[in-house]
């Protein structure tokens, strides 16, 4: 498997990184719905890392929103071109997951993201990051509720709270199955609050994370296996 050289042009530093999510940010769209649950295309993307190496796999697997099948996947290995700094995770997976992306030649539709839109320190996490460099809807369903507070929803699937900062909404705690720890919903880009919990729920009939993040989690530990095993032979 090819791995991609670190990019040209990327910021050089934290401050500069900084700058570029406070001018991106000036480009979010939060005052659409969005895409209608069931229709059109999701795409799961989520990344590995092997610290010791600095690379970086992403994946990207489009599925039918209405069957969840998947349609298409796409994978790309690349260098890490920023060092990991919290707050500042887009800049690590951006050029490896927009390669991947790059690859597919079905519509991706709405990106869901193993990670945060709103819900993050400056309101740009990698979903509203991705969102506005794609100019896609997208949305975050993280694991873990980074640094914000809730209060435990209902135990029924679908119940939620909001997840707070500073006293405002940033996203949602949703119990995708009864009885099981919620998942952390965020806007991204061009989607309602509402409206990405409501295709988490569709995307999660199972289990507790999304189909497409389930995917894609799963493609890109093998892709990550697959360009090491080279190396490790070696």
């Amino acid at each position: 498997m090819t791995i991609n050289d670190i990019p040209a042009g990327g910021p050089a530093d934290e401050n500069a990184a900084r700058k570029v999510q406070r001018e991106l940010r000036e480009r979010l769209v939060l005052d659409e719905e969005g895409p209608a649950v069931g229709t059109g295309h999701v795409t799961g993307l989520d990344v590995a890392y092997d610290d010791e190496r600095d690379l970086v796999a992403a994946a990207a697997v489009v599925l039918d929103a209405r069957t969840l099948e998947v349609v298409e996947q796409a994978t790309a290995v690349g260098r890490v071109s920023f060092p990991y700094v919290p707050g500042l995770l887009a800049f690590r997976e951006i050029p490896t997951l927009l390669a991947a992306l790059d690859t597919l030649t079905a519509d991706p539709g709405l990106l869901v993201c193993d990670g945060y839109g709103l819900a993050h320190p400056r309101r740009f996490g990698l979903a509203s990051h991705l969102g506005v460099l794609t100019g896609r809807p997208s949305i975050g369903v993280a694991k873990n509720p980074f640094t914000f507070t809730y209060e435990q929803p209902g135990g029924a699937r679908g119940d939620f709270t909001p997840l707070l900062a500073d006293g405002e909404e940033v996203g949602r705690a949703l119990r995708t199955q009864a009885g099981i720890k919620p998942v952390f919903v965020s806007v991204g880009h061009r989607v309602s609050l509402a409206n990405a919990c409501a295709h988490t729920l569709h995307l999660s009939p199972r289990y507790r994370v999304p189909e497409t993040t389930r995917h894609a989690d799963a493609l890109c530990r093998r892709a990550l296996k697959e360009a090491l095993a080279p190396r490790l032979e070696g």
